[in-house]
């Protein structure tokens, strides 16, 4: 008994040090950040060991003097988009292939796991050609457009998986009752699927949020930059302005954030539980 009790205040200190461990990584270069954003004199970023004088200096220039707000609404209304339409595509697809059988339908999955298989930079030229045809260049919509290429396949495949988690006989019932098979799908089957759409909405909005490589090339005024492009200006050949980087850095984290506590409780149920328990 004693060797057992022995072992186990063993393995629950290697377990506790392994977890502190693993949060001072993962915290760490977010603090790095905050503490470089806070530091008002350059001298002081050549000598990481030196705090010198800390202040909110850089965050005052990174929202009076940059374009900053500007580029921040950008990526608000295109991630904002993306999620909206890239959700709804991916759930109505997803219901489709989980409860529909048409011809085509397993092919139109394993199309949408293939595409997931692309590094994005392989999809910037037909992307730009197809963008370029329509004339949605350097505009909102055809971002929006690309990202949801991004974001589709996968939401598409985790609620598909999703959606065949909840029995079938909850369509039927609704069809007994008279609703069409779109109406099943909004009124009965969605708010079942809550913590499954709960994930696909973080996934689809940190993608869109974060995405660096279309919004470079299709967003071509400094007006239209995402937070990422814009962001990018601040450090180049010529110059390198870290406050105000890490300024921006630790404000861009806000929604991201705000989104996750939104949508936390749901999260965690999407990516533990089934829809509905029989």
């Amino acid at each position: 008994m004693r060797a057992r009790d022995e072992r186990s205040r063993l393995a629950s200190t290697g377990l506790h040090t392994a977890l502190v461990g693993a949060s001072v990584i993962a915290v760490f270069p977010v603090a790095w950040v905050l503490l470089t954003s806070l530091k008002t004199d350059r001298d002081t970023w050549a000598r990481p060991g030196e705090l010198g004088t800390l202040g909110l200096g850089n965050y005052g220039q990174v929202l009076g003097d940059t374009q900053f707000l500007t580029w921040f609404g950008n990526s608000l209304l295109i991630a904002t988009g993306t999620t909206l339409i890239g959700v709804l595509i991916s759930a109505t697809a997803g219901y489709a292939a989980s409860r529909m059988r048409f011809p085509g339908q397993r092919p139109l999955m394993w199309l949408f796991l293939v595409t997931q298989m692309f590094p994005a930079a392989v999809l910037i030229v037909p992307l730009y050609n197809v963008l370029s045809d329509l004339g949605l260049l350097n505009s909102y919509a055809g971002l929006i457009l690309a990202q949801c290429t991004i974001a589709v396949p996968y939401c598409a495949w985790m609620l598909k998986g999703y959606f065949d988690t909840i029995p079938v006989s909850i369509d039927e019932a609704g069809r007994i009752d008279g609703l069409t098979p779109f109406g099943t799908f909004w009124r009965l089957i969605v708010p079942l699927a809550r913590p499954g759409i709960s994930v696909t909405v973080f996934y689809a909005f940190i993608t869109a949020w974060g995405e660096v490589a279309f919004a470079s090339v299709f967003m071509q005024s400094e007006d239209r930059y995402s937070l990422p492009v814009g962001m990018a200006t601040f450090v180049s050949d010529f110059k390198a302005e870290w406050g105000l980087l890490t300024a921006g850095s630790v404000l861009v984290m806000v929604p991201a954030a705000v989104v996750f506590f939104l949508v936390q409780r749901h999260l965690v149920a999407g990516l533990t539980a089934g829809g509905v328990k029989s």
